[in-house]
């Protein structure tokens, strides 16, 4: 993507996937001649920040004539400490930030993202749950669903602007409906949205929470092949304690079984998983645990994390791990999950594989692996490449 022009608005995108979906809808709603840079910043992690601020300062230098405004969670999460930073020229809260009044435009001034490949839509946003190590509920309140009506009504908009996947993402999807009348099922929305439009070529899951995924869900994942055959599980540990200590919802047991019920149905689903290692109280054993689960449920797709303390979380006030050591244990799920992630890409030489072109001669197959493409591929394109060697995470 080129540099945007002077005088032109610029969004940086920091974090998750539900951030890069706003961010598109921010570039979309500021007006095309106003001289505006936006952070849409990220407070996840302490490195999130770090990078954050990294990112204003760089912004800043970059143009020095611009408004330079900061939204997304560490725009409410670290509001003070950002304030300070003589970079900035105003903070605008998370919540805030797709409303059009927010930006000193009028409230119907909210054009939908250009489409090009794959449309993010956030049908939910905030959490309802306290997981210990976790500030974003902070940042993002509590949890808020799309109806139905909306969803499809946004999907239809992107679907005519070309549109060949699309993405559904929030902060926890799977708790997607608890908030509407009757609390219908994520299974339900996805099923509509597949039976709405046909001409839907690809709908793919961002990262959900397993022990929430109801039962027509889960058939749709095992037998609807638009529904991309990619699972990425909001894990985060592989022993029952952590996962206690952590506060999460399913046990070990739990994303196993769910997986082996998932393989057996449709066994080129791959699955991704978000691991913290390091975390307080974290044993040898419970390390161990970590690697196991990589090995057990195969993650092809792994995001290690490792652990940092965020002030005003429990996890911050237990027992903390050197952080040598939790950078060594980052490092050994980092080798591992490359070593699973490097055996599957080489399981895919030789079989043919339907990839959805981006703009760099590259793309995605159905199960998220990077495929090369001809030179000159247009993008949203959509290819059936059998390839013939694996380098370097691109397979050839």
């Amino acid at each position: 993507m080129s540099a945007p022009l002077a005088n032109q608005p610029d969004v940086i995108s920091l974090g998750c996937r539900l951030n890069i979906a706003e961010s598109e809808k921010l570039r979309a709603m500021l007006p095309e001649d106003e001289n505006v840079v936006v952070v849409n910043s990220c407070a996840v992690t302490n490195e999130a920040v770090r990078q954050t601020r990294q990112a204003i300062r760089k912004a800043r230098r970059a143009r020095p004539d611009a408004r330079l405004i900061v939204t997304g969670c560490a725009a409410d999460i670290e509001r003070e400490q950002l304030a300070d930073m003589p970079e900035i020229d105003g903070l605008i809260s998370n919540q805030s930030k797709l409303d059009p009044r927010a930006w000193n435009l009028p409230s119907d001034h909210a054009p939908l993202a250009p489409t090009k490949t794959r449309a993010f839509i956030a049908v939910q946003n905030g959490c309802d749950h306290a997981c210990t190590f976790c500030i974003i509920p902070q940042g993002r309140g509590t949890s808020r669903s799309m109806t139905i009506a909306e969803v499809l009504r946004e999907v239809e908009r992107h679907l005519e602007l070309g549109a060949r996947e699309v993405v559904l993402t929030g902060v926890d999807v799977t708790s997607w409906g608890h908030d509407l009348p009757g609390t219908p099922p994520l299974g339900a929305l996805v099923g509509a949205i597949l039976d709405r439009f046909p001409q839907l070529v690809r709908l793919r899951m961002s990262s959900l929470d397993g022990i929430e995924i109801d039962e027509s869900l889960f058939e749709l994942f095992a037998s609807e092949p638009r529904l991309m055959p990619h699972l990425h599980l909001s894990l985060q540990h592989g022993h029952d304690l952590i996962l206690k200590r952590m506060k999460r919802r399913h046990l070990r047991g739990d994303a196993v079984d769910l997986v082996q019920r998932l393989k057996a149905r449709r066994p080129d689903i791959a699955i991704g998983a978000d691991l913290i290692a390091g975390f307080p109280t974290e044993t040898p054993e419970h390390h161990q645990a970590n690697l196991s689960i990589i090995r057990e449920l195969d993650i092809v797709h792994g995001h290690i994390f490792p652990f940092s303390p965020r002030e005003g979380t429990p996890a911050a006030r237990m027992p903390q791990q050197p952080r040598a050591l939790i950078k060594e244990r980052a490092a050994e799920l980092r080798a591992l999950a490359a070593e699973t992630r490097t055996r599957w890409l080489n399981s895919l030489v030789g079989e043919p594989l339907q990839v959805l072109a981006e703009g760099d001669n590259s793309g995605y197959s159905e199960s998220y692996a990077r495929v090369a493409l001809p030179s000159g591929t247009e993008r949203g394109t959509i290819l059936t490449i059998t390839p013939t060697a694996h380098e370097k995470g691109l397979l050839q």
